[in-house]
């Protein structure tokens, strides 16, 4: 049995982890903003803090001996407003701050949470982690690239392990893909930007779990990009789930040059909820190369985009009530708000 620390754990893929490390009869430690809704399961010592607060954080480390970090935690740019100041210290700041304690008290394993959005184009190839450099191209992408540079400064005391993901999948993913679904769940049609064939990559959160365990046994740092197998273009995604769910939806195509030119207004206009990685990947393909880790790591996918989107659909049309009342829960764990979309479901 082990004991960790694993930050955003009130959120969406943090608490997948930390019940995965709970049933597993492991003990840990959440820390964050959000108030924790398994606070008071066995094993399980839940913080509502800000990971920023050295003092707080100085104490936590004093008071458990950890085996290893999970650091899941991020301020996303989603929404219509934000405070950029809190998500660059939050993402970046907190991330040097805990490899700092981590050094300080021993803890070599440190696995860390990164994400695709490194990147804001189609580079034509699955994306790998050596010949690839990231060009992130909106300020959520910018910090994790520099929380990713601020960890690279420990790897001569830590063994870092970062895990680049897609879009993080399963029962109870919502934020924007809750739009999506409420399209679907109401016979709405179902927009694609283009002709609907791109590529862009999911990862099963429970897979994601597999792989931050086998992170921490890695023994030495290293970068990891994940990701499903046999990836489909979107409109086949969306077709897919659609049929499979009895929705009487329709996918169809807007055109691409307008659609993304009423992106950029209404998102200069602060009326939409997608931001600048929105409508620049909205129409364009994005596979990360996961043979890295499947050979070093030994990981690898166990589900489709297809069969990841039906289950967080279903997940959401059984539970539609309860989730439109959710309040003081993480952006990813409550639908977003629609802003000028809802426009564009009532034509639809």
């Amino acid at each position: 049995m082990a004991h960790y620390l694993v930050t955003g754990a009130s959120g969406f893929f943090g608490g997948v982890l930390k019940r995965r490390l709970l049933r597993e009869e492991h003990t840990c430690v959440n820390v964050d903003l959000e108030i924790d809704e398994d606070a008071g399961a066995a094993g399980l010592t839940s913080v509502q803090g800000d990971l920023r607060d050295r003092a707080l954080m100085e104490r936590i480390f004093q008071e458990h001996r950890f085996d290893a970090i999970f650091h899941c935690a991020a301020q996303l740019a989603h929404g219509m407003r934000m405070d950029e100041h809190l998500l660059w210290t939050s993402n970046v700041d907190a991330t040097r701050l805990l490899a700092e304690l981590a050094v300080a008290h021993s803890i070599r394993p440190f696995v860390f949470i990164s994400t695709n959005c490194l990147w804001a184009s189609n580079l034509g190839h699955p994306v790998n982690e050596a010949q690839d450099m990231p060009e992130p191209i909106e300020i959520y992408g910018r910090s994790k690239l520099a929380a990713e540079q601020v960890l690279e400064e420990f790897t001569d005391r830590l063994d870092v392990v970062i895990l680049r993901v897609p879009t993080i999948m399963d029962e109870g993913r919502l934020g924007l893909l809750a739009i999506l679904y409420e399209f679907i769940d109401d016979h709405k049609t179902v927009w694609v930007v283009g002709d609907g064939m791109n590529q862009y990559q999911f990862v099963y959160a429970d897979d994601l779990v597999s792989a931050c365990l086998l992170a921490e046994k890695h023994g030495r740092s290293g970068l990891f990009h994940l990701g499903s197998d046999d990836v489909q273009g979107m409109r086949a995604v969306y077709e897919s789930v659609i049929r499979a769910s009895g929705s009487r939806s329709k996918v169809r195509s807007l055109p691409k040059g307008p659609t993304i030119a009423a992106m950029i207004a209404a998102h200069k206009l602060r009326v939409s909820p997608l931001g600048p990685y929105h409508y620049k990947m909205i129409a364009e393909s994005f596979v990360f190369d996961t043979a890295k880790a499947k050979k070093e790591l030994g990981w690898s996918p166990t589900m489709t985009n297809q069969d990841m989107l039906l289950r967080a659909y279903s997940f959401y049309k059984k539970n539609r009530k309860e989730i439109a009342a959710r309040t003081d829960v993480s952006a990813h764990r409550k639908p977003a708000s629609m802003g000028i979309i809802r426009l564009l479901k009532w034509i639809s």
